[in-house]
Formats: structure tokens, sequence, C-alpha cells
């Protein structure tokens, strides 16, 4: 089974494809599953849905992103990527490698499961945000889907450990670009402008206190990356801009953080703010009962003591069904999102293995 799976997964990688035009991604699943007692559908572009009906009222969904990233894969593997400046980065490979195998593992198990069972392969996780789309194609509701599994390759964990945790996993976002708008004058006659630039300093220094104040225990992150200001030395700056990231995992303090955004601007009249945010991806919040049920089936399950404040378009399904989302370790230490990505693809067995198990939850 083992060189069945890591042939599915170096297949893949040698085929990464961008957002949601997945055209050979798409054809490689379908080849793979066609063969299997499913029932294939795409309800949105490149998405593949295989449904495996065991005539029960109720369906358990797993989920799998499969598009890659914008990047030139610098590994020296002998199954590297044949689609120059892309590369699958991120795991998607191997995500798609172990619902393949959970697929094969499906005939010999379905009329002992309690459920039907839905492999969900969803392009654009990375970009636009597959996961709302095809959330609002209905398939939740057709398929009459009562809980969503996911799982994510983690190269901080230990190779093979699969780690989650109840409640908030991962966070929401938004990219916030802050515009400051002064009067511009010679320096010498500083007082007579509006310094947008020292304005921009002040307030930065304001936004990030505002954070430190809140609770430790409520997870959260404001942090600016880029400020531009100015043209020339001698020249107070009429302009200022803020390029940064809000991120939290509770809704009340993400709203807490972008409501004293504009608050705190109103300490600088003059000087006029304007704000653009992102919408990003709603946070990912694991379901606590289906979590213990899944802690009490996988007695191998480490508890994560805090959430990532990263994103997950994952979360898109928790807006509709209970779930849980889960990492598997890699053990490298190589980040997500490098170019030299890689992994041994022993470690999928272990996921097969959970994902397997999970298809008893009643």
């Amino acid at each position: 089974m083992f060189s069945t799976i890591q042939g599915f997964r170096r297949d893949l990688h040698q085929i990464p494809e961008l957002e949601l035009h997945l055209p050979k991604t798409k054809e490689y699943l379908i080849r793979r599953l066609q063969s299997l007692p499913c029932m294939l559908s795409s309800p949105i572009e490149s998405s593949v849905l295989a449904y495996f009906d065991n005539g029960k009222a109720s369906t358990i969904a797993f989920r799998s992103d499969m598009d890659a990233l914008p990047i030139e894969e610098k590994t020296a593997v002998t199954y590297h990527s044949q689609h120059p400046g892309q590369m699958h980065a991120c795991g998607h490979d191997g995500h798609m490698a172990m619902l393949l195998g959970l697929a094969l593992r499906l005939p010999q198990i379905l009329a002992s499961l309690p459920h039907n069972i839905l492999l969900i392969f969803q392009p654009g996780e990375e970009n636009p945000g597959g996961a709302r789309l095809l959330c609002e194609s209905g398939f939740l509701e057709r398929f009459h889907v009562r809980r969503i599994y996911g799982m994510h390759l983690w190269p901080q964990l230990p190779a093979g450990v699969i780690a989650s945790r109840p409640g908030e996993m991962m966070a929401r976002s938004s990219e916030v670009n802050i515009d400051i708008q002064g009067k511009s004058v010679h320096a010498a006659s500083y007082g007579d402008g509006i310094d947008a630039l020292e304005i921009a300093c002040r307030y930065l220094c304001d936004l990030y206190a505002m954070e430190r104040a809140i609770d430790p225990a409520q997870y959260r992150l404001l942090r600016f990356g880029v400020l531009h200001a100015g043209t020339i030395r001698n020249v107070v700056s009429d302009h200022a801009r803020l390029e940064g990231t809000l991120r939290a995992c509770q809704e009340a303090v993400f709203a807490h953080m972008k409501n004293e955004l504009t608050h705190i601007a109103e300490r600088y009249a003059p000087a006029r703010f304007s704000f653009s945010f992102s919408e990003g991806y709603p946070a990912l919040i694991n379901d606590p009962a289906l979590f213990q049920q899944a802690k009490d089936l996988l007695p191998q399950l480490i508890c994560l003591e805090g959430p990532q404040l990263i994103t997950e378009d994952f979360s898109w399904y928790l807006q509709h069904v209970p779930g849980v989302f889960f990492f598997l370790g890699t053990g490298t230490g190589i980040p997500l999102h490098s170019d030299h990505f890689d992994f041994d693809e022993h470690i999928l067995m272990q996921g097969i293995e959970a994902l397997v198990t999970l298809c008893y939850s009643t």
C-alpha cells in the first residue's frame, strides 16, 4: 500500500497548479477514483467530490486541498515540479494522496460504517478560498453532511504525530491598509504642516499598545510590516501608508481591534485616515464534542496548547457543519511555503489510518 500512496504523492507533486484552474490535477484524481464504487461530481471548477453511498441518512466528509503555490522549486528530488514557477510547497500533494488512500480502503469497510462517506478534493485553498465557493454550491446539504474532518502536514511536529485541540485552532485574518493624509511643507516650517510620517509612527505605537492590553488568553495579532511615507528628506510628508495584518480567534476580539483602529485615529485630527480591510477567512474553531470523540478513537492524538495565528479556509465548512482539523507532523522543520519543502511519505500512512478510524465515529 505504501508504494501506491507514495506514487500518488509523487505524481501529484510533478503537476502543481494554481488557484481554481487545476485541469491536470482533476484529471489525475478522477482517473484514480473512477474504478471505485463512488459517485463523482464537480460542483465548482476543478473540484472533485467522491461520494460513497452506504444507504445511511447522514454523511461524514473528509477534505483535501488541491492547489499549489507560485514558487520555483529548489529541491533536488527526482519527482520535482514539471511546471516552472509552481510547486506543491504546502503539502497539498500529500493531503490528496492520503484521501486517495482512504478511498482505496473504503470499499472493504463501507458496509460496516454508520454513515455515508464523502471525499472532498478542493481547489483554491491558498487563493481565492475554494471552500467558500464549494459551500455556496449547496453540496453539504445535497449529500446530508453532518460533520467534516481535515488534516494538514505540519513541519513543527515530530514525524507522524497527529495533533489538534478543541475550540480555537486557527485565526480569522484580514489584511489591513491604512492611508494617512497630512499637509506638506518645508521641514523648516514643519509647524505649518501636518506630518503624516510622524503621525503614522505615533499611531502605530498606539495600536501596538492597544493590542498588548488585551488579555493574553485572547489569541490575537496586530502587526504592520510596511510603512511608506515621504519623497525627500527636508519636506514634511503629506501622506503615509501602513500595511499589516489583523488576526484573532474570537469574533469579539477581532471586532474590538478593528474598531480601535478607527477610534485611535480620531486622536490625530485634522489628519485624515482611510482604511481598507480584506475579508479573509473565518477563524477555524474545532467542535469540542467531536474533538473529544476523535481523542477517544485516536489515543495517539496530541492536544495542542494553543492555536496557530495563521489561516485556513477549512474554516468555511465549519460555518455550516461541525468538524475537526488536524495537524500531521513531518518532523523536518522545513517551513510550509518553502522552496525546499519536502517530507518522508511514510507519515502519510499514519494519516490514512487516522482517517479510516474516524470513519467509524458515530
